[in-house]
């Protein structure tokens, strides 16, 4: 049985200025020190990736950026390229979020290419799937649907650079979460899907998160799920304290 390293991160979303993620650093490093067998990744926005890429240098904690554009480089105003994400110390990026589907327009396709470009720039996307509560009840049809569209043209070994965090997006700061048996019924699916359009080892190599209204006190029974390998945490990463808790559940 393939042994998947957990991976536990913090999407910080709009939120800490660069002062404030250097607090959240210096305040959580220490919290943390000696984890060695969970990788820990957090993912501030945009103006406090360069700070944070310095100050966790030599450290064991990652960096990941929220978004970015599809295209290297050019006149696209207000857009950030993977380049530039790779120059302030990023080894991870998300792509796909639910906010960027619903609030920015990524439809498949845009997502598709934005994975294309991390890939390329040697970073690992985070690529999120998941379902609105009115699509709940076809759950595998939308997010198996997500899966074909954005890992079109990906090849078995850019996969393996892949991560997917499925987040019912009904659960995303809502306080409502999936149960754990709901969350690895789906997350389950995500791996046969894997398996069946890709192979077996791809499938159980496959890093699967779960994300949406994560917390402390539900983090241990969540990651206790046979194919749940990590948690992708919004307002609960925010807090150095929560975020270690959540840490300490994984290990």
């Amino acid at each position: 049985m393939t042994m998947r390293r957990p991976l536990i991160a913090g999407n910080w979303k709009m939120h800490k200025t660069p002062q404030e993620t250097e607090g959240f650093i210096r305040g959580f490093l220490p919290r943390v020190k000696g984890v060695d067998s969970v990788d820990v990744l957090i993912i501030p926005p945009y103006t406090s990736l360069d700070r944070a890429g310095r100050l966790i240098e030599g450290t064991s904690l990652l960096l990941g950026a929220q978004d970015l554009c599809s295209e290297p480089e050019g006149a696209f105003t207000g857009a950030i390229s993977a380049k530039m994400l790779v120059a302030c110390g990023c080894s991870h990026v998300l792509v796909g979020h639910s906010e960027r589907r619903e609030l920015f327009g990524d439809d498949d396709q845009i997502v598709s290419r934005k994975l294309k470009a991390a890939l390329d720039a040697g970073l690992m996307p985070i690529l999120c799937v998941g379902e609105t509560l009115s699509e709940h009840d076809r759950v595998e049809e939308k997010v198996t649907g997500q899966l074909r569209d954005d890992l079109a043209g990906i090849d078995k070994e850019g996969l393996e650079k892949v991560t997917i965090a499925y987040e019912p997006i009904w659960a995303i700061g809502t306080g409502k979460t999936a149960t754990p048996e709901v969350a690895q019924e789906t997350i389950g699916m995500i791996r046969s899907w894997i398996a069946q359009h890709y192979d077996d080892a791809a499938a159980r190599g496959m890093r699967i998160l779960y994300g949406g209204s994560v917390k402390p006190a539900n983090a241990a029974s969540l990651l206790a799920q046979r194919d749940i390998d990590g948690a992708l945490v919004g307002g609960a990463s925010l807090d150095d304290e929560k975020f270690a808790a959540i840490v300490d559940a994984a290990l």
